[in-house]
């Protein structure tokens, strides 16, 4: 093989290493290209959904009006004087003064209030001891449309610290109590049922702020 043969054939091998070196050059960055694209993508994903989480977490605290629901006062809520709600452990029957009761002594033994459904009446004074420990007791008579019932039931299930069980002797078809606080709705959707639960369901109305709601009175 001639010199100049040698040289030509050395001359191409060269170029083609050299074509070599740029496509893998090239495959290279374009691969890091996508992959920092995709990274990107995944955080903007991670992070949008993140904060749509929490714009919804923020959202169900808010009223109709944007306003917090904890915030403001509750149109028609009626409040007693704490202090003047005696605390008493007792067995004996108590004869409350309103219906439902919101305070007063009690049974030793509270009713389960972890976000229990009662389907049938629970006695007074063990459903006034898990008032004491900040839950929220939803109560309503036959009257109240079975399509409330079953909404106002979904959210007590969701929610820690309420129940809910039916009440015949109460004045209204549907009203909510807390230790000291009762307000009487007009449908499962009024905005003072969202207000209510903000506002009182371990609020600063408790006298016994974060006491047991279960390992006690199940249902009858």
């Amino acid at each position: 093989m001639s010199h100049d043969r040698r040289t030509r054939i050395e001359q191409m091998r060269n170029a083609d290493r050299a074509r070599d070196r740029r496509n893998r050059v090239l495959v290279i960055s374009l691969s890091t290209v996508v992959v920092a694209g995709l990274v990107a993508f995944g955080s903007y994903t991670l992070l949008d959904k993140s904060e749509a989480s929490a714009d919804q977490k923020s959202a169900d605290a808010k009223g109709a009006d944007g306003k917090d629901a904890a915030d403001g006062t509750i149109e028609g809520l009626k409040t007693w004087d704490a202090k003047k709600l005696t605390r008493n452990h007792v067995t004996k029957t108590v004869t409350y003064p309103m219906k439902p009761p919101v305070g007063g002594d009690h049974n030793p033994v509270w009713m389960n209030c972890d976000g229990e459904v009662y389907k049938k009446a629970i006695p007074d004074m063990n459903a006034v001891h898990s008032l004491e420990h900040g839950s929220v007791w939803v109560t309503y008579t036959d009257k109240a449309p079975a399509a409330d019932v079953d909404k106002l039931a979904d959210r007590v299930g969701k929610t820690p610290y309420s129940l809910m069980s039916p009440y015949a002797d109460q004045a209204d078809p549907i009203m909510l109590s807390a230790w000291g606080k009762q307000v009487t709705v007009d449908s499962a959707d009024d905005p003072r049922v969202a207000q209510f639960f903000s506002k009182f369901v371990q609020g600063a109305q408790t006298p016994e702020p974060g006491a047991a709601c279960t390992g006690g009175l199940e249902a009858p």
